[in-house]
């Protein structure tokens, strides 16, 4: 029995796991109540524990966890360990990692949606609705476009990463304490530069955020025009959003209310290629119409800007892609609908536009 303890260890923190997705599965309401506002406060804690040092914590953590099961692994062929019971105990460390991460971050998931702690209404919508919110947004980033520093070729030129990281939290501070949303009262400490930055890039990475040591991390080889739109996802995700749709609308938002028109022009560009890539995804007359339309009116700095994103993130986005949903849904409640308001007027008696005096033909 000694040699299966490790196995049945593994096996109750991974059945325990479980039971607490399934619970909180069945019970989002009770999750959204309660879970979020635990999470941010321990992705907090966590934050200024990792904040102590510059690079990811995690990915040293990992490193070291990769040796001592190799440094064991040398020891049990030399002192002749039974492999059945090292093995065990290596499931039980794996699973307290995955138990851990459930209890301090993965329920997250299974809260409300991100639309519904800041009331955007999701409403349906039809083609000419998705392609009137991508024209907003590709006026938007035209507009910007010109307002960013470039090189000789064009090239964005956005400064360090470490500048960039040090401004990304501006735009929080302004949805938390201004604007009042609370959702985004997550970590304001600066992103961290991902190592082994070749790995990430080869698979089109723009980041990753670890609740176990609650770092927003970002890959530093990441296409310029993209970084700050990336580091504001990320430091979403370390704000317990951890849908990548809401994640990746949350970051739109805080591109947006940031006053650094760096993170403006990041921001709004990923904004319009997401609506323009729903588009394009419909493979239709009418999306196919939509699209010639839309690019027809892009900026060149925009169109060279898109295929930097493009090569980069290729088809590998999914379901941070879906972001698209509340970008138009936004778009309609907060562009569209006021302006169908007409302002109400104040009668006046006096205004003779305003009375009708034709019974009246002493007036």
């Amino acid at each position: 029995m000694k040699y299966w303890k490790g196995y049945l260890t593994a096996a109750i923190l991974l059945a325990c796991g479980w039971a607490l997705e399934a619970f909180a599965k069945g019970h989002t309401v009770l999750v959204d109540m309660v879970y979020p506002y635990v999470s941010r406060m321990a992705q907090s804690f966590l934050a200024d524990w990792s904040g102590g040092v510059d690079f990811c914590l995690w990915q040293a953590l990992l490193f070291v966890g990769v040796a001592l099961v190799l440094g064991t692994a040398v020891l049990m062929i030399i002192f002749k360990w039974n492999p059945i019971q090292w093995a065990g105990w290596v499931c039980a460390a794996v699973a307290v990692l995955v138990f851990l991460n459930t209890c301090l971050y993965g329920l997250n998931k299974y809260s409300g949606s991100l639309a519904e702690d800041i009331r955007l209404s999701e409403t349906p919508y039809d083609i000419s609705e998705l392609e009137a919110a991508a024209t907003y947004y590709r006026d938007q980033v035209n507009e910007l476009a010109g307002q960013v520093s470039r090189d000789s070729s064009g090239q964005v030129q956005f400064g360090s990463f470490e500048e960039l990281a040090e401004q990304a939290p501006k735009g929080f501070e302004v949805l938390v304490y201004e604007k009042s949303l609370s959702v985004f009262a997550g970590p304001m400490g600066p992103v961290k530069q991902l190592s082994w930055a070749k790995s990430y890039t080869r698979r089109g990475v723009t980041g990753m955020t670890v609740g176990l040591t609650g770092e927003a991390g970002v890959n530093p080889r990441t296409t310029a025009v993209l970084l700050p739109f990336a580091m504001c996802r990320e430091m979403c995700h370390q704000a317990s959003i951890a849908v990548e749709r809401d994640a990746a609308f949350g970051a739109y938002l805080a591109c947006m209310n940031n006053p650094d028109v760096r993170f403006q022009y990041s921001g709004a560009l990923m904004g319009y290629r997401y609506c323009l890539r729903a588009l394009q995804a419909l493979e239709s007359v009418s999306g196919n119409g939509a699209v010639g339309r839309l690019r027809a009116e892009e900026s060149p700095e925009v169109t060279q800007d898109i295929a930097h994103c493009d090569k980069f993130l290729g088809d590998r986005e999914q379901e941070d892609a879906k972001a698209y949903d509340l970008l138009t849904s936004w778009h309609i409640q907060e562009v569209v609908l006021p302006g169908l308001v007409e302002e109400e007027s104040v009668f006046d008696p006096m205004d003779k536009t305003q009375v009708d005096l034709s019974d009246h033909p002493n007036a």
